[in-house]
């Protein structure tokens, strides 16, 4: 048996200190839509204790199939607003945001429609029937690596988009952060967030 960590053979799972341009390729994901603060509604908290077992039990289901394991990917989410000036406030309570978990090519569909449903019965997840798996296209981005609390990536994010502005994009999408660190185990300081923003010609 050999346990693969998708994390260090898919380089959309690294990012430098200053802002590049990657091209970001279609993947499958365990995915959840939301609304609300993350750090105050129930809506966020139900979502990732869907999320985590979920994806552990469609690990288990390739282990089973194949005889490899892999390493359940980090948590990643996209964040935005209906009034995209919401966003850039401190209220956070008209956010909209999907959390997801990437997949490997593994997961086939017949392992979701029998997985998903019978973990959410079993383990009695808030959330678990709004979980799906879908593919997730995001094309050409900017992004960078954060290195510190979430309350302080403003100037990080700031530095991204002025990066997009000079080098002649606009942009598009939503705004997109990887959770590479724990934060249950990390030092505030030293947290690893991939910051990611597509973009499209001015």
């Amino acid at each position: 048996m050999t346990t693969i960590d998708l994390r260090k053979v898919r380089s959309e799972y690294t990012a430098k200190k200053t802002p590049e341009i990657v091209e970001i390729p279609t993947r499958q994901f365990l995915m959840i839509d939301g609304a609300g603060d993350p750090n105050t509604a129930d809506e966020y908290r139900h979502a990732i204790e869907a999320l985590y077992p979920l994806a552990y039990a469609l690990r288990a289901e390739v282990k089973t199939a194949s005889g490899d394991a892999y390493v359940v990917m980090p948590l990643e989410g996209l964040w935005w607003a209906e009034d995209m000036r919401d966003f850039h406030t401190d209220d956070k309570s008209n956010w909209l945001w999907t959390a997801m978990i990437g997949l490997p090519d593994a997961v086939t569909s017949a392992m979701v429609q029998d997985t998903l449903p019978a973990v959410t019965k079993k383990k009695q997840l808030v959330a678990g029937d709004r979980v799906r798996v879908a593919q997730f296209a995001e094309g050409r981005a900017a992004q960078v690596l954060h290195i510190g609390p979430y309350a302080a990536e403003a100037p990080t994010i700031e530095a991204l988009h002025q990066f997009i502005a000079r080098t002649g994009y606009q942009l598009s999408g939503k705004h997109h952060e990887i959770y590479l660190s724990d934060p249950r185990r990390a030092d505030p300081w030293k947290l690893r967030t991939i910051i990611r923003q597509p973009f499209s010609d001015a």
